[in-house]
């Protein structure tokens, strides 16, 4: 589908999408400590600035004050009670959202050990299309690709075919006068 060779085929998909959409004369907040991805984005020539690691469901303000034009949210979202608090405080215009979709054959990702290490949320695509909306966006692009995982079984299998990320990109709607 697209040119990258990165381990994860993910971010190959991720980053050819925020290449078609996202110019590098843009800077970015990357919802989220720095990670594999944020990195990737900078060696691809992308202004790159991640939030510290504070909870979004209580603290926005790192979101709040950011200057650019590109927020980006990659695997985050389901990780919040909340992702509409974050969403409605973005004063950008463009947003790039991906998130896992919710399998019907697999639970939601939970960690006992570590509560902010969970899925609080795994959705359908019609449920982020809506807290976007509601929030101020629209969605202009959308894919859903598939994640196969290198086991035996039924479920790695059916990862084969079954869609498991879902990556939008999204401008926000001008408030109405």
């Amino acid at each position: 589908m697209y040119e990258h060779n990165f381990p994860h085929k993910r971010f190959n998909i991720t980053l050819g999408f925020i290449e078609k959409h996202i110019s590098k004369d843009q800077s970015i907040l990357d919802l989220g400590v720095e990670n594999p991805f944020s990195k990737i984005m900078k060696d691809a020539g992308y202004d790159v600035q991640n939030t510290s690691g504070t909870d979004l469901d209580d603290d926005v303000s790192e979101i709040e004050n950011f200057n650019g034009n590109v927020v980006t949210a990659f695997e985050i979202f389901e990780h919040l009670v909340s992702p509409y608090t974050s969403l409605k405080a973005i004063s950008g215009n463009k947003v790039v959202i991906s998130v896992p979709l919710k399998l019907w054959f697999t639970s939601a990702y939970r960690n006992k050990n570590d509560i902010r290490d969970q899925h609080y949320h795994e959705f359908e695509p019609w449920q982020l299309d809506y807290v976007l909306e509601k929030a101020g966006w629209k969605v202009m692009d959308s894919i859903k690709f598939t994640n196969p995982v290198k086991k035996l079984g039924i479920r790695p299998l059916l990862r084969y075919f079954t869609n498991r990320y879902y990556l939008v990109y999204c401008e926000k709607i001008s408030s109405k006068t």
